[in-house]
């Protein structure tokens, strides 16, 4: 199910919120969320609900074992890392993998055809970060597996992120106040995001799409940066979208989520741009990995080799494609460049750096466009930086010259300031929201079901 879709919006959200309102005791309360995720997830996944509760089930039952000192605690984590990872494995990257052993070897082993679990990246490194979590005495375990359950499946988070940390959100699930205040900024947070979505994201979409499945012969330098920079701000706004939605949803519950986005697109190096950008999922391989392998305490060599595997397993988490390790050897390559010597150098600039950073997240987020768009990833790279024929793209510069000029005041604080302001005045405050949400609708309803970008992940 998705938020931005009829069923969702007109059906789900307002039966489960009104039936929560509605029921006075906590406890019924989380039951009733649990129930509700559970048939979020099957309406578009009725087989692999089981998985995750496996999941479910599976990370409670170690947590409660590494939190036993009597236990083999060490050997618990190992074998709840071993299966949770061997699952996502099995999933994501098993038809990948006999796809490349053929390739290389010449052999003809049949790929294995299977289904990809809608959000499995996402709720396996919240089970496993639990687990950890309880290893390390960061928080205890819960003993009651229902708690546990909805933490992995409370379905505004569930799909998509953002990764949420039981830390953060133990002591709500067992006492949080569903206030007045909160529910309005709850929506109010949630309309925003569905603006992100369908106003923006899916259309700057359309745009990349047209560009890119036009045909090699259409594409000229211009006109393949202008898909190139369509897709930057689709993935942004799709993404933050999302998760401005999911924020938004767990306010109205009274659960708060920490922040996914900082305005990345501002980010005046590649290393600030991995502090800006899905937050979640950058302090989690942060937490779970690079400390753990040694961070920076180990000298600059261990540093850059244990920037060597969190990005390169960045890439391989966002995808089964060798476009996304590449995508995440790029980035080590550029984080690695920044560590050796240009950081200090970007310090003192003013401009240039923002001017930098944005040119390479562009060429990074071509290797996505790379992956599933009607043009080849090594083709699109020369489009992009070796002039050649095509068309111009005065046609698109003309319908979306005012949407991409939207769509560069809204990725910066501008926006922030300009809410502010709007803000000031009650009545203001509120048409704006309520034009937000109905020309939101409308497009909902005269449009085609556009998943979310991360849904692949």
């Amino acid at each position: 199910m998705v938020f931005s879709s009829l069923v969702f919006l007109c059906i789900f959200l307002p039966t489960v919120f009104l039936l929560y309102t509605l029921v006075p005791s906590l406890k019924f309360r989380n039951g009733l969320l649990i129930v509700a995720s559970l048939i979020f997830y099957a309406y578009g996944e009725p087989v692999y609900v089981l998985l995750m509760i496996f999941s479910s089930l599976l990370n409670y039952i170690c947590a409660r074992l590494v939190a036993n000192e009597n236990a083999k605690r060490k050997l618990v984590l190992v074998l709840a890392v071993v299966i949770n990872l061997g699952i996502l494995a099995v999933f994501k990257y098993s038809g990948f993998f006999v796809e490349s052993l053929n390739s290389v070897t010449g052999l003809a082993i049949p790929v294995p055809q299977i289904d990809l679990p809608i959000g499995i990246s996402f709720f396996t490194f919240q089970a496993l970060s639990y687990v950890i979590d309880v290893y390390r005495k960061t928080v205890d375990a819960q003993k009651n597996y229902l708690y546990v359950l909805l933490y992995i499946t409370f379905f505004p988070q569930l799909i998509a992120g953002p990764i949420v940390k039981y830390r953060d959100i133990s002591e709500q699930i067992v006492d949080r106040e569903q206030t007045a205040e909160k529910i309005a900024d709850g929506m109010r947070r949630f309309i925003c995001g569905l603006a992100k979505k369908v106003l923006i994201a899916n259309t700057m979409g359309q745009t990349a799409d047209i560009i890119f499945n036009a045909g090699n012969d259409y594409l000229s330098v211009v006109t393949a940066w202008l898909g190139a920079l369509a897709y930057l701000f689709q993935i942004y706004y799709d993404f933050s979208g999302y998760s401005d939605m999911a924020i938004g949803l767990g306010k109205m519950f009274g659960f708060d989520f920490k922040e996914n986005f900082n305005y990345p697109y501002g980010a005046v190096s590649v290393k600030d741009f991995w502090r800006k950008w899905h937050i979640s999922l950058s302090t989690w391989f942060k937490e779970y990995l690079y400390i753990p392998l040694g961070g920076n305490r180990k000298g600059l060599k261990r540093q850059i080799f244990n920037l060597f595997v969190v990005e390169l397993l960045t890439g391989i988490w966002h995808g089964a494609n060798w476009n996304f390790i590449c995508w995440g050897l790029y980035y080590f390559v550029l984080l690695a460049l920044e560590k050796l010597f240009l950081l200090p150098y970007l310090k003192k600039g003013r401009v240039w750096p923002h001017i930098y950073t944005l040119f390479l997240v562009v060429v990074g987020w071509a290797m996505f466009v790379g992956n599933d768009a009607g043009v080849e990833f090594g083709l699109l790279f020369r489009k992009l930086f070796i002039p050649s024929g095509g068309v111009m793209p005065l046609y698109f510069l003309r319908n979306y010259g005012v949407l991409l000029a939207v769509s560069v005041v809204c990725c910066t604080p501008l926006i922030e300031k300009l809410w502010k302001l709007l803000s000031r005045n009650a009545i203001t405050k509120a048409l704006t929201i309520l034009v937000l949400l109905t020309v939101s609708m409308a497009y909902v309803v005269g449009s085609t079901n556009s998943p979310f970008l991360y849904f692949n992940f």
